[in-house]
């Protein structure tokens, strides 16, 4: 979502520097959700690699032993997190549009749809048939998801504090700029914040799909 930030013209030093405080921290949101999915893609590549190495070294054939975890709820788990990051997709489209209501609607769709799925794999977790030491596989599943599972908890509780940011915040500012400054730089640094959040929640979509095809197609 794009952000414009209004032309600090004819404002005193504290107003053009209040302006260019606000003008970086929306600068600082971008910056860091790349940050934070740099450093995610790091750790979640750990796994990434543990999983080829052990796979490929399979010492005393103990890469799989199983019992394989339930094929369905690695399906359910990564199709109820795609299906949010989509859904919140598609409301903010609608948002754009001027179209709050929408957007709070489908935003709130989409956290308990995450929530759901993170509880369904805390539920897989705690009725798992093999023990982290029970092989190669065993350890990189037990050892990927709950630090996904963790990674998720924290954007939902993201997104369910945006809910809130913009349940004060008129439609009409989210199409026509605001009769103040504070009340635009407050739509820009939640738009921001929005913006942020779509990109990290689209990004463990991706990395849900992932781990699915390495735990359950690949292993």
């Amino acid at each position: 979502m794009a952000e414009t930030t209004a032309e600090p013209t004819g404002l005193s030093q504290e107003e053009e520097e209040a302006a260019f405080y606000h003008e970086a921290g929306l600068n600082a949101s971008w910056t860091g959700a790349r940050l934070a999915i740099g450093s995610l893609s790091f750790g979640f590549g750990a796994f990434v690699f543990a999983f080829f190495y052990l796979r490929s070294l399979n010492s005393h054939g103990r890469w799989y032993v199983g019992p394989a975890p339930k094929a369905w709820i690695g399906i359910v788990v990564m199709a109820l997190i795609v299906v949010s990051a989509l859904v919140q997709w598609l409301v903010l489209q609608r948002m754009k549009a001027g179209n709050k209501s929408t957007w709070v609607a489908g935003a709130s769709l989409a956290l308990a749809l995450g929530f759901a799925g993170m509880g369904i794999q805390i539920w897989q977790l705690t009725n798992l048939g093999f023990w982290p030491g029970d092989g190669g596989y065993a350890s990189c599943f037990v050892g990927f998801y709950p630090v996904f599972v963790a990674v998720v908890f924290a954007a939902m509780v993201w997104l369910e504090t945006l809910i809130m940011r913009a349940r004060p915040i008129p439609t009409i500012s989210f199409v026509e700029q605001p009769p103040t400054y504070d009340e635009a730089f407050a739509v820009q640094r939640f738009q921001a914040s929005l913006s942020a959040f779509t990109v990290i929640w689209n990004y463990l979509a991706i990395v849900a799909i992932i781990a699915w095809i390495l735990f359950y197609l690949v292993k």
